[in-house]
Order: C-alpha cells, then sequence, then structure tokens
C-alpha cells in the first residue's frame, strides 16, 4: 500500500523521503519489523520508540512515523506528525481498509458496567439474529474464536486488525469496552463509533501512568461522547452535566430521573434460596416489563442500557426480555450452583469500592448470613488491602482471608495487611491461605439462606506467584470439591 494513502486523513510533514513510497508492513514493535515496515515511535510509560530508530532500520524499516527528527539513512522516509499514538489509529485503519465502516460499532465507557453491559448487549442482537463481535476486559470474541485479552482497550492496531477480521467472517456489528487510558491513548481514533454509552463515574485510575486526578479521569472518559454518532448516558450520574458539556453527538439518557429517555419504575427484588434477581418496569421510548437473573440495583443500570442501545437495532420487546433472562456474564455476580440451601457466587470485585457495592447490594436480600472470602494481589497498594479488609469486616458475617495473586509477596504477609483493615471492625474472620481450602471450607460451612460471595478473581483462570500464572479456575476448584477431590 502506498504510503500517501496511508496518511491521507492526517496532518504531516515529510522530513525526508517521498509519501509514493510502497509499504510491505505496518509495525509499533521493533521487533516485529521486516523489510518495507512502517515503523511507528511511540512513546511509553517506560521505552520511547524513537531510540530504536537506528535499530529498525537495520531490520529493514524504510518508513518512521515520528514526533521529532531522528537519525535515518538517506533512503528512508521519515514522517513527522503531532503525536504517533493518534497517528497510529488513522493508519491501521487505512491498512486494513476502514473496516469499521462496514460494520455498526458499539463504544461502553464507564467506570462500572462496561464488562456486564457489553454481554447483555451482545446476547439481546445474538438472540436477535444479528452477527455480534466483542471486544472487552474478559476477551475478543470474533465468530467461533475466543482471544482472551490483554488490555480492557486493545492498541489502535489491534481493534482494527480485529475489525477486519470480523468483517471478513461476516459479522455485521461489534460492542466493545472503551477504557479511559484508551481514549487518553488514542486507541479507539480512526473511526466513529455509532454508538457511545456512558454508564457512570468514580474516582478510580488515579496515580502514575494512568490519571493525574479525578476531573482528567473524567474529561477522558468524556471523550467517547465527541468520537460518536449517537450518545446514550446515565441521567442519574452525579457528574451528569460535567460529562456531557463538551459532546458533539445526538444525545439519549436512560436511569431512574423523571428527566430521562427510557426510564426505570417499580423496582423490586426477587429471588430465593440459590437464585437472586431484580425486576423493573421500563417506561418512555419503550414500555414492558423485565426481569434478571443478576442482583442488585445496578444490574438495572446495566440492563437499562443494554435496552437503550438494542432499540435503535428495532429489537422486539420479546427477543429484548428473552434474551436478558439468560445473558450471563463469566465472573460479574456469576451464581454457581452448589446447594439448594444457600447462593454462592464468583466476583471480581477487586478494590474497596467494588466490594463495598456488591455487599451492600447482597445485604438487601436479608441473607440468614452474608460470607465474602477474598485475598489481595502482591506487589500492589497495601492501602488497597487494609479498605478491602474493613469494608468486608463492616458489611459481611463472615470473612474468609485467603490468597489472590501473591504475585512475588508472602501470601500470609498480604494475609496480615487485610487483617489490618479488620480490626478496625467487629466483623468475625478465619484465615486460610490455601484458596482451594478456604473456598471448600465456605462450602462444607454455608448454613441455609447463606449468600457466599467469592471476590477478586472473578473470570481470571490464573494464579501468579513468583512471576509464573498456575492455572487456578474457581470454577473447577468448586467442581472438583464438590467431587470429594
Amino acid at each position: 500500500m502506498k504510503l500517501s494513502s496511508l496518511l491521507e486523513h492526517l496532518e504531516y510533514k515529510i522530513l525526508q523521503g517521498s509519501p509514493d513510497r510502497e509499504v510491505t508492513a505496518v509495525v509499533y514493535d521493533s521487533r516485529k519489523v521486516t523489510k518495507g515496515s512502517l515503523f511507528i515511535c511511540i512513546r511509553g510509560a517506560v521505552v520511547d520508540g524513537h531510540t530504536f530508530a537506528a535499530d529498525v532500520v537495520s531490520k529493514g524499516a524504510e518508513v518512521l512515523v515520528v514526533e521529532e527528527p531522528v537519525e535515518a539513512g538517506s533512503d528512508v522516509t521519515v514522517v513527522q506528525v503531532g503525536d504517533t499514538r493518534y497517528a497510529m489509529a488513522f493508519i491501521s485503519a487505512a491498512w486494513f481498509g476502514h473496516p469499521a465502516d462496514s460494520l455498526t460499532t458499539i463504544g461502553i465507557t464507564g467506570t462500572k458496567g462496561k464488562t456486564t453491559t457489553t454481554y447483555m448487549v451482545r446476547s439481546i442482537l445474538e438472540n436477535a439474529g444479528y452477527k455480534v463481535g466483542l471486544i472487552g476486559t474478559i476477551e475478543a470474541i470474533i465468530g467461533d474464536e475466543v482471544i482472551p485479552a490483554a488490555n480492557t482497550t486493545p492498541e489502535s492496531y489491534v481493534i482494527q486488525e480485529y475489525f477486519r477480521r470480523m468483517v471478513d467472517a461476516g459479522i455485521n456489528c461489534v460492542v466493545m469496552e472503551v477504557s479511559s487510558q484508551g481514549l487518553m491513548l488514542h486507541r479507539t481514533q480512526g473511526f466513529v463509533f455509532d454508538y457511545g454509552i456512558f454508564t457512570n463515574i468514580e474516582p478510580d485510575h488515579i496515580g502514575p501512568n494512568e490519571h493525574r486526578d479525578f476531573a482528567h479521569y473524567l474529561a477522558c472518559k468524556a471523550m467517547l461522547l465527541s468520537q460518536c454518532r449517537v450518545g446514550i448516558v446515565n441521567r442519574d450520574d452525579p457528574h451528569f452535566a460535567e460529562i456531557v458539556k463538551d459532546h458533539t453527538c445526538t444525545l439519549e439518557t436512560y436511569g431512574f430521573s423523571p428527566e430521562a429517555d427510557l426510564r426505570a419504575e417499580d423496582a423490586s427484588l426477587v429471588g430465593g434460596r440459590g437464585y437472586l434477581g431484580i425486576s423493573y418496569h421500563v417506561k418512555g421510548l419503550m414500555d414492558f416489563p423485565v426481569e434478571i437473573d443478576i442482583p442488585g440495583k445496578f444490574s438495572i443500570y446495566n440492563s437499562l442500557t443494554a435496552i437503550a442501545i438494542c432499540r435503535h437495532f428495532n429489537v422486539s420487546e420479546e427477543n429484548i426480555i428473552k434474551a436478558l433472562r439468560v445473558a450471563k456474564v463469566k465472573g460479574r455476580i456469576e451464581m454457581v450452583k452448589v446447594s439448594d440451601e444457600f447462593t454462592l457466587m464468583i466476583d471480581y470485585a477487586h478494590n474497596a469500592m467494588a466490594l463495598e457495592s456488591l455487599l451492600t447490594t447482597l445485604r438487601e436480600y436479608h441473607p440468614h448470613r452474608l460470607v465474602c472470602l477474598f485475598g489481595c494481589g502482591g506487589n500492589r497498594s497495601k492501602l488497597r488491602r487494609f479498605e478491602m479488609g474493613e469494608v468486608s469486616g463492616r458489611l459481611a458475617d463472615l470473612t474468609i482471608i485467603t490468597s489472590d495473586n501473591p504475585r512475588n509477596e508472602e501470601p500470609q504477609a498480604i494475609i496480615d495487611d487485610i487483617r489490618t483493615g479488620m480490626e478496625k471492625t467487629d466483623g468475625k474472620y478465619v484465615e486460610i491461605i490455601d484458596r482451594k481450602e478456604a473456598i471448600a471450607y465456605a462450602i462444607r460451612n454455608g448454613e441455609p439462606g447463606d449468600i457466599i460471595v467469592l471476590a477478586g478473581k472473578g473470570h481470571e483462570d490464573y494464579q501468579e506467584i513468583r512471576g509464573k500464572k498456575y492455572p487456578m479456575d474457581e470454577r473447577v476448584l468448586i467442581r472438583e470439591i464438590l467431587e470429594g477431590k
């Protein structure tokens, strides 16, 4: 492909060489350079791609895309742009033939609810006969192919590659999670989302190499509303006015607010032993009753968001109701049937905010006991351990402190930190380092009417110890425990 075609939607300056040059590959990883490659010099948190200019030229790169001049031979074309990450998104889109033009694209951002909403949307649309691709925290799904995720929102090149493969597989729409980092680093540039969804926002991802403060975090999230044609926003969010102030899209809202275009009314908890759910009535732009097998007020928001999106696809009320009843997300309030007497679930809650939201929700079901099993990751903030210990001690009737991903720390040292938070409360707790033994203890000591939460691992199917990942899926552990292994 000609270099000029790859650059057609960008402002750039040719420092040397010709824009008529043929490009054989687009690369941003110096290890993947081949003869005739275009290499994009990306500034990372640790490594600056500009320092590899001479190395990639020696490997055969014939075009360099840079933010600043670099040393290169006279036979190398050097293109200067304002931001190489931004440029990479447009170059990648062109390289793969602008596949987003052949897809209906749905992007979902927010602090909470992205993953669950993404799967709900996919469930509804597939139930209505659409072929749906997915890109998210857990995995990317392209037809029958499932690709484990490394980032919530992949690099722009990977997104465009996935889009191309989806189009080639006959997929007609894609739903994807859009992280604040993905927006900040321009991973979702190069195309315009047909629908952009903003679920909610709370302080998160603030710190080194993330966001300097909450205002910056919010501003990055809100970028989605200037990168989509139709924006669908939670009207109940306290920061609503700030979220939408710079939007350039057609705006729609959902929530409990009377001002919301799509509203939830008459919400009530449903369920019994082994089953928890919620029901409500959709009003406003649509009018029908909904019941879902996932508990809590946030489940109403997630499903209402999915309905707000799928309304644009002319999905029937019958199909929406049917699909929501069976929509499940691995590791997000995932019920695992172990007894008719009590309820057990797996959830990804791995920080204090998420754990408090989960346990508070489950308290509303008035369990006999609320039992919370969790650990914390090694080589991470001790503050998270103190906070999670305090939250569980305050809200759970029994906490089972165990191991998560200890990484390079001793599991008992992490447990000791969690205990520090626990001891600020009157909560009862036990310590069992081995996670399988801890889960076995929870199951064997379950009492009628209990709700037992295995928190922290969620969809993860490994445990990381001293730099190595070992297989460990809680669903497998539960099955082995029930089989007496």
